[in-house]
C-alpha cells in the first residue's frame, strides 16, 4: 500500500540553529525550521516552515547566484530589509527574491512576538552566496555550504 503525501507539519522535527561561522551564527541561534520539503521527499526544492521569535534573524543579508527565494508570511510581523529598504510584512504577504539579482534580503522580528512564515526555494548545483555588507560568503556543496571570506579564505 502506497504511503499518503500527507502530513502534519508540527509532526516534522524542528531544527534550531545556523550552519553559519560566527560571529554570525548568534544572530540566527533562535531560529526555527521544518523541513516539510525534505520529509515529503522532494529533490528540486526545499519547503520550511520557519518560526522566529523576538530578536532573531532569518539570515544575514543574502542573495543568491542560482536559487530563487520565496517567502510567505503566516503569523505575526517580520521586518524584511533589503537595498530599497524596511518593509513590515504581515500574514497573507509574500516576497520573491530572483536568483541572480544582487538585493541583499533577511527578515528581522523586531515584534514582542513570534512570527512565522514558508520558505521556498530551489536546489540547483553551483549555488553561491554573497553578503552584502559583511566579509562573508558561501558555496553550497551539498547538503551544506562552506563558507569564506571575501578574499577566499575560509572561516
Amino acid at each position: 500500500m502506497a504511503k499518503s503525501p500527507v502530513f502534519d507539519p508540527k509532526a516534522v522535527p524542528a531544527v534550531t540553529g545556523s550552519g553559519y561561522p560566527e560571529p554570525f551564527r548568534s544572530k540566527c541561534a533562535a531560529r526555527e525550521k521544518r523541513r516539510l520539503g525534505d520529509h515529503a521527499g522532494l529533490k528540486n526544492f526545499g519547503v520550511n516552515l520557519v518560526r522566529m521569535p523576538p530578536g532573531v534573524m532569518s539570515a544575514m543579508r543574502h542573495w543568491h547566484t542560482k536559487q530563487d527565494e520565496f517567502i510567505y508570511m503566516i503569523e505575526g510581523e517580520l521586518v524584511l530589509l533589503t537595498d530599497a529598504g524596511e518593509t513590515v510584512m504581515r500574514p497573507g504577504m509574500a516576497a520573491g527574491f530572483p536568483a541572480g539579482a544582487p538585493d541583499g534580503h533577511c527578515l528581522v522580528n523586531r515584534s514582542d512576538k513570534d512570527a512565522v512564515y514558508l520558505e521556498v526555494g530551489d536546489r540547483l548545483p553551483g549555488d553561491e552566496v554573497d553578503y552584502p555588507g559583511i566579509d562573508m560568503r558561501a558555496a553550497f556543496k551539498s547538503p551544506t555550504a562552506a563558507f569564506f571570506r571575501k578574499d577566499g579564505t575560509p572561516y
